[in-house]
């Protein structure tokens, strides 16, 4: 079982996703004994924001006609290894804060390199979107500082979940800690709640 496990929260060791995802890739790996894990740290190691030029040859499918210089090119190496990673991968733990009520910058950066036309989804003669990464598993770590009901709106959890669907993913388990920013008892009983959820994981 290959899993790929990307963090991207910005606070480090004081990160409760990031706790979170671990011990969902130990269980995971607890429950497989030929697991592999790629490991990723988008805050430790940020991706730049797809530009225009990098959009035009990553949507030409590496056209070697299109200009290209140094910079464009390693970003264009990136992306493809980016993308080889998550292809790859029979199970992504991903870690995902909510921030601002979204998701990070630097996850949305990664998303950005990986879904792709061509590549992890298409869309067919009526229109209608094909994902091309079936088969794949998401364990979604999710962690936000309030409650669902103090909330204007989710776009973190649903965006996600709507993100992995348009590439095919149906297996979306989630991992949630709530309220973690409500005082430190709260903190505590959330993050204990969510390590259980975490523990119960099975490789599949």
């Amino acid at each position: 079982m290959n899993i790929l496990h990307i963090d991207s929260a910005c606070l480090g060791d004081n990160s409760a996703s990031r706790q979170l995802s671990a011990a969902a890739v130990e269980a995971l790996c607890t429950g497989s004994a030929d697991a592999c894990v790629v490991y990723r740290d988008l805050s430790a190691a940020p991706l730049s924001h797809v530009n225009g030029p990098l959009m035009q040859v990553m949507r030409s499918e590496w056209n070697t006609a299109l200009p290209m210089n140094a910079e464009l090119s390693a970003e264009a190496l990136l992306t493809e290894s980016l993308l080889a990673e998550f292809l790859a991968a029979d199970v992504l733990v991903l870690g995902a804060p909510m921030f601002n009520l979204s998701v990070p910058s630097t996850l949305k950066a990664w998303l950005d390199r990986v879904l792709l036309q061509g590549r992890t989804f298409d869309v067919d003669a009526d229109g209608r979107t094909v994902g091309l990464a079936k088969g794949k598993r998401v364990v979604l770590v999710s962690t936000r500082g309030g409650q669902p009901h103090e909330m204007l709106a989710d776009h973190q959890e649903a965006y996600l979940k709507a993100v992995f669907a348009i590439m095919g993913v149906e297996q979306v388990d989630v991992v949630r800690a709530e309220g973690i920013a409500l005082g430190a008892e709260l903190r505590a009983q959330a993050i204990q709640g969510a390590l259980r959820q975490a523990a119960s994981l099975r490789a599949v």
